[in-house]
């Protein structure tokens, strides 16, 4: 991530269009803004969320509210609370998310 050419600005996530993501179960819904090469999502996993795919990207996440599970290709699992994050390079390691909760996240990538 490089966050360059990008003035100063604030963001109402609630006025954010909402796009709906489906997963293998649940739903995922996202707020999306572009920052030049930069993607900031407000996104919130509907309780029972699987992600219907392996994820290759790299981002910085921040539980905002409930428990997320990650899952890495290579079997390790992760466990975020509220007020826990974490950080993954771009073709590091392929992750996917899932709650039985519900959760929602602030992710830049």
């Amino acid at each position: 991530m490089e966050l360059t050419a990008v003035p100063f600005g604030t963001t109402d996530w609630s006025t954010v269009e909402p796009e709906l993501h489906p997963g293998v179960t649940g739903n995922a819904v996202w707020r999306t803004r572009h920052f030049g090469t930069t993607r900031v999502r407000w996104v919130e996993y509907s309780p029972g969320y699987l992600a219907d795919h392996w994820c290759w990207r790299g981002h910085v996440l921040l539980c905002l509210e409930g428990e997320l599970h990650t899952a890495l290709e290579d079997g390790r699992q992760f466990t975020l609370t509220a007020g826990m994050s974490y950080q993954v390079g771009n073709d590091m390691e392929g992750h996917r998310s899932s709650t039985a909760t519900g959760a929602k996240l602030f992710i830049v990538d």
